[in-house]
Parts: structure tokens; sequence; C-alpha cells
């Protein structure tokens, strides 16, 4: 004869906790503060280079743009911020969302998540891409979206 384990109660489900959107909100504010210290608009060489991503591809990417678009919406200026990255400026509203999205949920509480049709997910994600393709083209008018000051 097996003896039969005693049942235990089921454990409970793990809470949410604040941890995660916490960190992440911490890593966002030291890439900013990169971006405030290291003006990635200006002629002064930063400590990791020009960019990360020319440095590594010889292309302009998402860093070179992004960085420089942060540093313009910082300062209020959307059009140079659109300039150099539209896509990422398009989803700042969106990501800021969806962290407090995150926030309020790991705190207990609901935010409403608002639809998404595919459609608009898919047509962002081609945007992004052709957006990346294009800023790399040597010939009117694309070379409008090409950074200059990128080495």
């Amino acid at each position: 004869m097996t003896a039969v384990p005693p049942s235990r109660p089921p454990a409970a489900a793990p809470r949410p906790t604040l941890l995660a959107p916490l960190g992440a909100a911490g890593l966002f504010a030291a890439a900013i503060a990169w971006v405030l210290t290291h003006d990635p608009t200006d002629a002064i060489p930063d400590p990791g280079g020009a960019c990360l991503w020319t440095a590594l591809t010889g292309t302009q990417g998402p860093t070179c743009g992004g960085t420089r678009m942060m540093w313009y919406l910082l300062h209020g200026d959307l059009v140079q911020a659109a300039r150099h990255h539209l896509p990422a400026l398009l989803a700042v509203p969106v990501v800021i969302y969806a962290w407090a999205r995150w926030t309020a949920q790991a705190a207990g509480r609901h935010l409403p998540t608002p639809p998404a049709p595919r459609w608009l997910l898919i047509t962002y994600a081609a945007s992004w891409l052709v957006f990346a393709v294009a800023r790399n083209l040597p010939w009117p008018p694309f070379t409008g979206l090409h950074l200059t000051d990128i080495q």
C-alpha cells in the first residue's frame, strides 16, 4: 500500500510587482539623461561615437535618428524630432500609455486596452521599415531624411 501525500491548498498566484515597470522607467530615465548630457546633434565626439549603429553597419539606423529625435522632443522641437525619426516619434504616446497600463496592472488596477487593429500594427511596422531603408537612399527626395551630422 502506498501512502497518499496530504493534499495542499493550491499555491497563490504571484502578486504583480511594481519592480519591473519601475525598473524599465529607471532605464528609460538613464537613457534620457545620456541624451541630455551627450547632445547627439553637436559636433563634439561622444564616448560611444556619433552613432553606435552607424559605427557597426555603416548605415543610419534606429539609434542614429532615435537619439536625435529624443533630443529634439525633449527640447520641444517637434518638426526636427519628426525629421530625425518620425516612426519613433509616433510611437512615443503609445509607449507611454503601454507603460502606464503595465504599471497600473502591477499595482492591481486596470486601464483599458485601446483597440489596435491588425492592419494598423502591420502598417506601422511596414512604415518603420520603409523609413529605415529610405533614409539611407542617396538620391532626392530621400536625401532629406539622411542625417548629415553622423560620421
